[in-house]
């Protein structure tokens, strides 16, 4: 091992050496010829001063005088220039000869960059190979250390329900053998991120007491030739030799996007790796007792041919946690906690309306970190509010003595602005918080409103949605001017401008454009006679007109929140009702 480094060392040096000398020969051969004008160069010919000149194809040429120096000058390129040349009595080099010590050089560079690929390559083979082995390195999760059960999982209880009978099917598969139905091959967990759907397949093999082998779709996308296809039959292979087991295929979209044919984007690879899946899938014997658990965010990007019956039998949707399931969820995360008394986890499931369930953990666990921080004996409401807009919004910046009054009037109106829009036009909505204090994440300020728990959103919902996200724009225009307007509202416009094309092109809720889901369209590359970006500006100029008049109509309530913000920085809910209640 100490030899080969060794050699690489010196093969890198010899390589190095040759570029160095090969620039130094360039370089000290340029230094030598001495720059002179055209008409300079004709006047030593006509008085027989110069000896030879090196006459090619290019723009500029070289030459030697008699008395030794060397000279370079313009190249007239004219046909007759070598005749004229030699009946002056010049020397003509048409055809330079390398001098050795260049090719010397150059074949020293040569050699070593050959050498360098050769090795470069075995080791490339080598690290195939490598790969290669790795995948007899697959691991598996014991379900018996540290086993994860139903009763760790809090909520989702339509999806445990789902995933429960295939637990007597995984452990009995006979008795449904007698009956002539047969285990499900595959189960298809989707939804947003973070609500379970890892903690449902883990919960499932240790209900069943089974092996459990975590993997990813990513760990089959690989760089080398056929290797991915070798990863998926090694893993079914391991499965089968245990008899009983769980495969889960985390992030599946990574692993099996739909095919498109003869489309540039799609892998060849990829599409080796997929039909291997697809074969192992199909490939059980009647009821062995394996069973293939997948999970993803974007269940539209799948390929039809895992969604069929034989392959993913079941898809169960895994959503937002409702107020119950949230209730729950933070029950069984304040378990081994010092919760205070004071801590109302109902009210504060009201909350946290579409929190996931991985967020409402880390807002415990970011409770827990700042009570065992302040070295506090109990967690309490302090706590748990402070970690609830770290969550959101991040950390407040400690040093905000460079925020000039200026800005930290404009973020006042401009939250303002989000606040009395809120207010005003969402009646189910509570506003908790604003503030003009600015946190990591970016913010120069926030206003906090949480919406009703609902199952679906309204036309007006959306449309109230997007004139609260113009507020702090429109609040902008009217207090300081429509050439006064900042740069604050950039992240307000991108929410604008997708609740809206949302809102035309995928909810189909505007009567110009129709019923029409522009996704579609738009995906097949399909043309349309109406603009969909012109309809989306028409629809946002209306919205924005809209506050605009609401913000002056409550002009007064507008200069209160305003007011308050530059007097205290933050306001919270009793204080802003208190603001519209004079």
């Amino acid at each position: 091992m100490r030899k080969n480094s060794s050699f690489k060392i010196l093969l890198v040096l010899i390589i190095f050496i040759a570029l160095v000398s090969n620039i130094f020969l360039y370089k000290n051969n340029k230094s030598k010829y001495k720059e002179i004008p055209y008409k300079l160069f004709l006047e030593h010919i006509e008085q027989d001063l110069v000896q030879e000149v090196e006459l090619k194809d290019r723009s500029r040429l070289k030459g030697k005088l008699k008395n030794g120096d060397l000279f370079i000058t313009d190249n007239p390129r004219r046909e007759d220039f070598k005749e004229y040349l030699l009946l002056h009595n010049v020397e003509v080099i048409e055809d330079k000869n390398v001098v050795p010590a260049q090719i010397i050089t150059i074949m020293l560079l040569l050699i070593g960059v050959g050498i360098l690929a050769y090795f470069t390559n075995k080791n490339y083979s080598k690290q195939a190979e490598k790969e290669m082995a790795l995948m007899s390195k697959i691991d598996m999760e014991s379900s018996t250390n540290g086993k994860i059960t139903f009763e760790d999982v809090a909520g989702n209880e339509e999806a445990k329900e789902s995933l429960k009978e295939l637990v007597d099917f995984i452990q009995n598969p006979e008795i449904y053998s007698k009956y002539g139905a047969r285990l499900p091959r595959g189960v298809l967990l989707y939804g947003p991120p973070g609500t379970g759907k890892t903690l449902l397949a883990k919960a499932l093999a240790g209900e069943a007491n089974v092996p459990f082998y975590p993997v990813s779709g990513s760990d089959f996308i690989q760089v080398y030739a056929g290797l991915g296809a070798s990863r998926i039959r090694e893993l079914f292979k391991k499965a089968k030799e245990d008899g009983k087991s769980v495969i889960f295929i985390d992030e599946i979209d990574a692993l099996g996007k739909k095919r498109k044919g003869n489309n540039s984007n799609s892998s060849e690879e990829g599409d080796r790796t997929l039909n291997a899946l697809l074969t192992e899938m199909s490939g059980f014997k009647g009821n062995e007792g394996i069973i293939v658990i997948a999970a993803t965010n974007r269940i539209d990007t799948l390929d039809e041919a895992l969604l069929r019956p034989g392959r993913f039998d079941r898809q169960i949707e895994i959503g937002l946690p409702d107020v119950n399931a949230r209730y729950s969820i933070l029950k069984l995360h304040s378990k081994n906690k010092p919760i205070s008394q004071e801590v109302d986890l109902k009210k504060l499931a009201l909350e946290t309306v579409y929190f996931s369930g991985a967020k409402l953990e880390n807002l415990m666990n970011e409770s827990a970190i700042i009570a065992a921080r302040n070295k506090d004996k109990n967690i309490d409401n302090k706590h748990i509010n402070k970690a609830y807009y770290k969550i959101l919004v991040g950390d407040e910046k400690k040093d905000r003595e460079s925020i000039s009054l200026e800005d930290k009037k404009i973020t006042a109106y401009h939250e303002a602005g989000h606040a009395l829009i809120a207010k005003k036009i969402s009646k189910n909505s509570r506003i908790t918080k604003v503030s003009i204090i600015p946190s990591t994440k970016g913010m120069g300020g926030f206003s906090l409103n949480i919406p009703k728990d609902k199952m679906y959103q309204t036309k007006i919902d959306i449309i109230n949605n997007i004139k609260i996200a113009l507020g702090g724009r429109a609040a902008e225009e009217i207090i300081f001017g429509k050439d006064n307007i900042t740069t604050g509202a950039s992240s307000d416009l991108q929410k604008a401008t997708e609740m809206t094309l949302a809102l035309l092109g995928s909810y189909g809720m505007d009567e110009e454009l129709g019923l029409v889901n522009y996704d579609i369209v738009l995906n097949n590359g399909l043309n349309t006679d109406i603009s969909l970006t012109e309809r989306t500006r028409e629809m946002l100029d209306d919205f924005y007109h809209d506050t605009l008049e609401i913000l002056i109509e409550n002009k007064m309530y507008l200069e209160g929140i305003a007011k308050g913000l530059l007097e205290k920085e933050t306001l919270n809910e009793e204080e802003i009702n208190e603001i519209f209640a004079i």
